[in-house]
């Protein structure tokens, strides 16, 4: 049998956004595929710095972070992209000039504003982070910060046109709705990183399966020829999708590899 590579999603695909942990049915498919052979990679919109949880608890090959910016190898880069930091002060300015804040998002912690928001969602996103040592409100003024993506937060006073049409040069936005939006430097996606791995590795592209639910996951769906679907998902992958499993909850990931032969 040939080895397999296999790129999973973290939140809402890995990881129950109802009980927030990893199903033990999962680790252990992801377990069994590996002794089989095949390769394990987190293929995720978070950063390296806010992956550690994930890391430590599903045994992998590899993750591939922030949309495709950053490729890590059992603890070590092996693959980064990083948005400069002329570019990176433009940013920062035009996010709060056009009426957004955000979470600067790199490979080694995640950065915000001193000031609590006046948008609450960033204020929920801010506190639940708070107190883990990769985010800090110490860095937003450093002209000499360097990140890898960020996300922002949006509200009825933002100016969205004219901001993303500032980023549109080379930023790419993704829409995660609820007035939050997820941008990537142009050029970079979880496709280009599954694209890299697979050249690394020597693995055809037939033998790459991706799992996912959610819009930010659509560029590896329209890049794999085998799409797993998680049975809660965003409808812009269905179109994409060559297997719908069943939710988190209702052990999908196990579920969906035995059914594919995977274990």
């Amino acid at each position: 049998m040939e080895r397999k590579a296999l790129f999973f999603d973290v939140d809402g695909t890995l990881l129950s956004e109802i009980t927030h942990k990893i199903p033990d049915s999962a680790l252990e498919a992801l377990a069994a595929s590996r002794r089989a052979g095949n390769l394990v990679f987190i293929n995720s919109g978070r950063t390296y710095a806010f992956l550690g949880d994930i890391e430590a608890m599903v045994e992998c090959d590899g993750l591939l972070c922030g949309c495709g910016t950053c490729v890590v190898e059992h603890g070590v880069v092996i693959f980064q992209n990083r948005i400069g930091r002329e570019r990176g002060l433009q940013i920062r300015k035009a996010m709060v000039g056009y009426g957004f804040d955000g979470i600067l998002e790199s490979t080694e912690r995640l950065v915000v504003r001193k000031e609590r928001s006046w948008i609450t969602a960033m204020n929920q996103l801010r506190d639940g982070v708070m107190g883990r040592s990769v985010l800090s409100d110490e860095l937003w003024e450093d002209e000499t910060l360097e990140f890898d993506k960020f996300c922002v937060f949006a509200d009825n006073n933002s100016d969205r046109d004219g901001f993303f049409r500032f980023l549109s040069p080379d930023i790419d936005v993704i829409d995660r709705g609820n007035d939050f939006y997820e941008c990537v430097p142009a050029g970079f996606t979880k496709a280009t990183a599954i694209a890299w791995v697979l050249k690394h590795y020597g693995i055809e592209k037939g033998n790459a399966y991706v799992f996912g639910d959610s819009s930010n996951d659509l560029a590896m769906f329209e890049y794999a020829k085998n799409a797993v679907l998680m049975g809660c998902h965003d409808k812009v992958l269905e179109p994409f999708a060559t297997f719908v499993t069943k939710t988190v909850e209702d052990d999908g990931i196990a579920w969906a590899m035995q059914k594919l032969g995977l274990v």
